[in-house]
């Protein structure tokens, strides 16, 4: 993985936690980002900066991108001076950010037209998962293109599932993430029946955790709900991105889905009246509002930071099928 040159797009929430990792394990390390900030940041930590997709491209064996929307990765890789304009063959995209499965197969044919690899790698876990390299990585395209980046995706997370074709890891992604927030829909309305009813939180919390409701989304997102900062690195914008996706795909596959256009409309709500850009737990405010309630607890983070030792990371296998008897 040492003698790879890393090109790195992307320097959000997620993004610069994943390139800093790279940067840490001495990866010869390229980045790009609008904000120049986040650009100084890993240059501090030995990486150089591109001018241009097109400039990095050329100057990479693996280019990632960590953007927005599925709009803001088509326009990195097919501008003019974009990242198919560079792209060397033998070269390989990874698509880590969380796109539509369509618009990545879109987008990786035009990589294997110019003699290149495109695999759609996902992660999952939060940005406190990605700051130590504990986030789960989903990984869609050739088996062997998967192979020779696994040493590099052992770096960035720690389960990394090989999902099949290019594009399943972006259907795979957008499922979890709707699933996730369907869980915080539904604790938002626990936490404010709990308060309502004059219980204590941080029991309630206790309770939740070690019953047969728990969740991932309880043990992060409750514990900044019940501060109060509701800060979990991700917005309601992104949210809706995401179910948007979700709701898309089922409606492609005529799955007559029931929740889903009901989350939706719940963020939407969310988004008019608190901003795009308001943390995505703060769903709360609805409720809280609605029953003049604050939902607080005590002695809970402002912002979630990853416990988990840090292991070499590994693939996860798919449970093999039952052997006939």
């Amino acid at each position: 993985m040492g003698a790879l040159r890393v090109g790195f797009i992307g320097l959000g929430n997620v993004g610069s936690q994943l390139a800093g990792n790279l940067a840490r394990h001495g990866t010869d390390l390229t980045v790009l980002d609008l904000d120049p900030q986040r650009v100084a940041s890993l240059l501090a930590q030995g990486a150089r900066a591109a001018d241009t997709p097109r400039g990095l491209a050329a100057a990479s064996d693996v280019v990632i991108t960590c953007l927005p929307s599925p709009a803001a990765s088509a326009q990195v890789l097919e501008s003019s001076d974009g990242v198919l304009a560079g792209l060397r063959a033998g070269a390989i995209w990874l698509e880590m950010s969380t796109t539509d499965a369509a618009e990545v197969r879109r987008l990786g044919a035009q990589v294997t037209a110019r003699g290149g690899l495109a695999l759609d790698c996902p992660v999952s876990g939060g940005c406190h998962r990605a700051a130590t390299g504990n986030i789960s990585i989903f990984a869609g395209g050739e088996r062997a293109a998967f192979e020779r980046v696994l040493p590099l995706l052992t770096v960035l997370g720690q389960r990394i599932l090989h999902t099949g074709a290019l594009g399943s890891a972006s259907a795979l992604k957008v499922l979890t993430n709707y699933l996730c927030t369907v869980h915080l829909v539904a604790l938002a309305e626990a936490l404010t029946v709990a308060k309502a009813a004059g219980l204590d939180l941080n029991t309630a919390y206790e309770a939740i955790r070690i019953s047969s409701g728990n969740s991932f989304v309880h043990e992060t997102e409750s514990q900044v709900i019940l501060n109060g900062s509701r800060d979990i690195n991700f917005t309601m914008d992104l949210v809706l991105k995401d179910v948007g996706l979700f709701d898309a795909m089922a409606r492609t596959h005529h799955v007559p889905l029931e929740l889903s256009p009901l989350v939706l409309e719940i963020f939407r709500d969310g988004a008019r009246r608190y901003g795009p850009r308001e943390h995505s737990p703060n769903i709360i405010r609805r409720l809280e509002e609605a029953c003049g309630l604050r939902v607080l607890g005590r002695g809970f983070p402002a912002q979630i930071r990853d416990e988990e030792p840090k292991v070499p990371g590994y693939e996860v296998r798919p449970r093999p099928p039952e052997a006939a008897s």
